[in-house]
This record gives C-alpha cells, structure tokens and sequence, in this order.
C-alpha cells in the first residue's frame, strides 16, 4: 500500500467503536440507556445479512471481540451486555450461513468463545445459536461439542472446579444440541452416560410428540413425573410435565384420564393456572357443574393463591367469609401486589374486610421498619380508618391506635403522620413544584 493511501474503515465498524465509547467507565445506572445504543448499532448490520453477509458476517465477529474489550469498562450487573452478545452471536451465524462459509470453522470458532469466556457471556451459548445453525451447522456443532464431552470421560476435570463440572457443562451443552436436532437415540444414549434429570424426560418426551409419538412421548413423562415427586417441593418442570401429560392423554384418545390428572392437580394446588387447566378438559356441557365443584374444593387451598382466583370468578361471598376467618398475622404475610388491589375493591361492599386490609399492608411496612415506605403505610393506615368509620367500627379502630402507639412508639418517622391520622389533624400539602422554585426568588419591592 502507498504511504497516500489508508485502508478505508466500514463506517458500521467505526459506529461500532463510537457506540462502545471506549476508555469511558459506563456505570450501573448508565448501562440501561447504553446498551439500548449499542443494540441500534447492531439492528444497523442486521439490516444487511440479506444482501452483503460476508461484511455483517465480519462485522458482527469485531461487535463481538469489542464487547468482550468493553467489558471491564461496564457495570453489567443487569446483565444486559451479556444479553446483546448471545443477539450478536446468533447474527453472526445467520450471516455466515447467508455467506455459505464453513460450517465446521464456524462450530470451532463458537467452541473457542465457550472455552475462552471470562465474563460469562458465552456460558450458555448453546442454547442461543441451536435457534438459528442450520442443519449442517448444528451437525458441526453437535460433532466439537461431543469431543469436549467425551475427552471428560477418559480424562477428568483438568480445571479448578468442582468435581465433574467440565462433564456437567459439555453434557449438558451436548443435550441441548440433540434436542435442537431432534435426534432421540442419540439424546437417550447419552443420558445412560450422565444422570437422568426431569428437564431430560420433558426433552425426549416433546421430540417424541413431534414425532407424532405420543404414547413415547406419555412414557416418558411419566419417568420424568416419577422423578420429580421425589423432590418435595413442586418444580416448574413438574407443572410443564402434567400439563404435556394431559395434552398426550386428550391426544390418545383418554380424555377422561386427562380430566382426572387435571381435577388431582386443581385439588392439590388449586389457582387460577391450576382451575383454567382443568376447565380446558372439561366437557362443553358439564362447564357449570364442574366450576361449582372446583369452587367447593378450592375452600381447602392457600389464601394467597385463592385470591386470585375467587377474584376473577366473582367469588366475593365465598372469598369475604374465608377473609373474615383470617388473623392479622395471615393477612400481613399476603403479598401487597394481591392485597391492595382487594381492599381497594372491597371498600364500598364490604368495609369492615377491607379495612382490616388496609390495616395489614400497613403493618406489613411498619412491623419491617421499612422507612422509606412510611408515607405507603400511613397512606394505607388512613384509608382503614375510613373504612373502619364506614363500617361502624369505631371501636376496633381505637384498638388498632391503642396497639400502633403501644409497640411502635419510637419509630418517630411514622408516629408523628399516624397521630396526625387518628386526630384528624388536616395534612401538610406540598406547594407545587414550579410555585416553590418561583418563592425562591426574594420579592420584588413595591413601587412608590
């Protein structure tokens, strides 16, 4: 090259470069706003796989390293520039297969990225590019990631972890790859190599379905169903599994047999996921019966869960009465995001519930000493009395005063608006904001 002439630069890389402002420290509260930047950069390059994928393609491999050059630049605690890495990495594949470039040197290099990852983006890589490689990219991919795999077999853990994570991570890596390829002697195979878990039964058992196997695929869950109950608490992969189950049962045939699993489970968790799942199974004719049944049996569930679903099924009576059997301990353990909503509903029917509702969320925020929600908790302590007065209750009140000033006392930063509550004092209300700018300016003289 002529010492006049310079390499032209991509002007896509050089907004690469401006929108990772490099040298710049980004701070937490910063990232947000920053990353949205980034992303514009790399929708731009997006925008061109079509028709120049060789650039995006080698574009999309520099957005990558600079990230990785960015990171001890950034507080990533979001997780949001992890989240833009796996985005780019699924473009860059996209690109080099829009480019017909090798797929095995594309597998290598992914490869290279999980093994060399010192912030952690690359960490679950596999699960991003299976949704785009192609089937020869997936093959190339599935072929490195088996060699890492079985070099844990012969050879052990050779880095400074726990014992068998190397084995863990490649076979699990290896695992998401057959699924993505639907290979289910492969997947079955390898699961004799390693532990057989719930989310592999939920695997096999969906490759089976699109298969269009489905009593495979029912043999299959119930092994993962089986594996589950040995756990005592419910896992997510539990629920997934009995409501594939009752898709194969319906599928097959069994309709009855899938309201049966349906009704066991509303029963032992009954909600409104658990109540919509059994209603779906339920016979056109039978709709009525069938909630009246679920309703009476709900009697025996969590009030947390039931809330909600006596709420969105016009259960007031039913709700009311469990509501007036609760103590104060039970309602001040309920969630604020299930409660608040429910006393602001309950104030004009039913006052006397919804005042001890409101008397709840308070305490929730008092009993915690969570002062900077003080001005929630006396918001929430006026409209109880309110609903105490309206309820007549005059006297249930003076014992909620009685108890806040006896045990809460020397929480100064809550007493002083609580007392002003309870004798009425009318409240302090803040001048707008313009109009206490404006009385900062000292006032202008009378004209003589």
């Amino acid at each position: 090259m002529s010492p006049g002439k310079r390499k032209q630069i991509d002007p896509l890389e050089q907004a690469i470069e401006a929108a990772l402002s490099p040298g710049s420290f980004i701070s937490y509260k910063a990232a947000w706003s920053f990353v949205d930047d980034v992303q514009d950069v790399a929708n731009d390059i997006g925008k061109i796989i079509k028709k120049e994928p060789e650039r995006a393609a080698h574009l999309f491999e520099t957005f990558i390293a600079a990230c990785h050059e960015k990171a001890d630049e950034i507080d990533d605690s979001s997780g949001n520039l992890g989240m833009l890495v796996e985005d780019l990495f699924r473009d860059w594949i996209k690109a080099r297969q829009a480019a017909n470039h090798d797929p095995d040197e594309t597998a290598k290099s992914l490869l290279f990225w999980m093994e060399d990852d010192p912030y952690g983006f690359c960490h679950d890589l596999d699960r991003e590019v299976v949704k785009v490689l192609d089937k020869k990219g997936l093959d190339a991919f599935v072929q490195q990631i088996r060699c890492k795999f079985e070099s844990t077999l012969t050879q052990g853990d050779k880095e400074k972890r726990s014992p068998g994570y190397a084995r863990r991570r490649w076979g699990g890596a290896l695992k998401t790859l057959l699924a993505g390829q639907r290979n289910v002697d492969a997947y079955i195979a390898l699961c004799e190599q390693t532990e057989l878990e719930v989310k592999d039964c939920m695997a096999i058992a969906k490759i089976y379905r699109n298969r269009r196997h489905p009593e495979d695929a029912l043999s299959w869950v119930e092994r993962g169903l089986k594996i589950a109950r040995t756990d005592s608490r419910k896992s997510y992969e539990e629920y997934e599994l009995g409501e594939l189950k009752r898709a194969l049962l319906a599928k097959i045939g069994r309709p009855e047999d899938a309201l049966k699993s349906a009704w066991s489970e509303f029963e032992s968790d009954p909600s409104t996921f658990t109540y919509k799942e059994l209603m779906r199974y339920v016979p056109a004719k039978e709709k009525m019966a069938w909630r009246q049944k679920a309703m009476a049996a709900s009697e025996k569930g969590d009030l947390s869960s039931l809330i909600e679903l006596w709420l969105d099924n016009k259960e007031i009576d039913r709700l009311v009465a469990r509501l007036r059997r609760a103590t104060d301990k039970e309602l001040e353990d309920l969630s604020h995001y299930r409660i608040e909503p429910l006393a602001r509903k309950l104030e004009r029917s039913h006052p006397d519930i919804s005042a001890r509702v409101y008397h709840a969320l308070c305490m929730r925020i008092v009993n915690a000493g969570k002062s900077k929600y003080y001005d929630a908790a006396l918001d929430n302590i006026e409209h109880a009395k309110k609903c105490y007065a309206k309820a007549g209750l005059d006297a249930d009140w003076q014992v909620v005063v009685a108890d806040v000033r006896e045990r809460h006392f020397r929480k100064k930063g809550f007493m002083t608006g609580f007392e002003d509550i309870v004798s009425g004092a009318p409240k302090h209300v803040e001048p707008p904001f313009l109009e206490r700018a404006k009385a900062r300016w000292p006032r202008k003289s009378k004209r003589r």
